[in-house]
C-alpha cells in the first residue's frame, strides 16, 4: 500500500497535483486577468552569494537553504523536526539587497522543504549577489521561534504583509515568457490605479518533473 501510494503521490505531482501547504492570502480585487492578494506576515530563512559560486546556476542557494530546514538528512540547524512541505518556489530578480536581518539564536528544529523561496538578484561591489529565501512554515509567528542555522551564511528574518497584483499562467517559465506576463500585469495595473513598490517575484508551484502543461506560474508584482 505504501509503495501505491508512494506512486500516486509521484504521479500526480507529474500532472500539476499541489498536495502540500500554499500561504494564506485573501483577494481584495480581481481585474482584467489579474488579482490583488494580500498576504500576511511571515518568517523567512534567506541566504545571499554570487551565482558564480554555483558555476552560474540562480538558483544555488537551493542547497545551503534545504540543508538547513533538513531536505537531505539531518538538518543544519540544533533540533531536528520534521515540518510539513510547502509551495511555491517565489524567485525575484533586480533588486539590489544588502544582509541586514540577525541571524536567531535558537535550539534547531529539522524542518521538511518549506516555500516560498524567493530569489532576489541584484548588483553589491560589482558582483551580481542573488538572495533566495524561503518563507518557513505558517506554524512559525516570530522571527525568534524559528531554530537557528549552523550555517553562517543562513538568516532568519520576519517579513510584513504584503501586498502584490497576480497573474496565473502554466507552461515554462522562461525569461521571455515571464518578461511578456510583466509587461502586461504592470501596465494594466498601472492603467487601473495601483502604485507598483517594487519588483515582480516569479512563483513556480511545481518541482521540475512536473509537465509543463500543468504547472502553475504567477507573476507577482508588489503594489499599495
Amino acid at each position: 500500500m505504501g509503495i501505491v501510494f508512494g506512486k500516486t503521490y509521484i504521479m500526480g505531482m507529474v500532472f500539476g497535483k499541489i498536495v502540500v501547504e500554499t500561504p494564506k492570502y485573501t483577494v481584495t480585487k480581481s481585474g482584467d486577468g489579474y488579482e490583488i492578494r494580500e498576504y500576511p506576515p511571515a518568517v523567512a530563512a534567506e541566504v545571499t552569494y554570487d551565482a558564480s559560486e554555483f558555476k552560474g546556476n540562480k538558483d544555488g542557494g537551493f542547497q545551503v537553504l534545504a540543508k538547513y530546514i533538513g531536505v537531505f538528512g539531518k538538518p543544519e540547524n540544533e533540533k531536528p523536526e520534521k515540518i510539513a512541505m510547502t509551495a511555491p518556489v517565489i524567485t525575484k530578480e533586480g533588486e539590489k539587497i544588502a544582509m541586514t536581518a540577525p541571524v536567531i539564536t535558537k535550539e534547531s528544529e529539522k524542518i521538511e522543504m518549506t516555500s516560498p523561496v524567493v530569489t532576489k538578484e541584484g548588483g553589491e561591489g560589482g558582483k551580481k549577489m542573488v538572495t533566495m529565501q524561503f518563507l518557513l512554515p505558517s506554524m512559525y509567528k516570530k522571527a525568534e521561534e524559528a531554530p537557528r542555522p549552523t550555517d553562517e551564511r543562513v538568516v532568519i528574518r520576519e517579513e510584513g504583509g504584503r501586498k502584490y497584483g497576480v497573474v496565473k499562467f502554466s507552461g515554462t517559465a522562461s525569461e521571455s515568457v515571464v518578461s511578456e506576463k510583466v509587461k502586461k500585469l504592470t501596465s494594466d495595473l498601472e492603467k487601473d490605479g495601483f502604485k507598483i513598490t517594487g519588483d515582480f517575484v516569479l512563483a513556480r508551484y511545481n518541482p521540475p518533473w512536473t509537465l509543463p502543461p500543468f504547472r502553475t506560474n504567477e507573476v507577482m508584482i508588489p503594489v499599495e
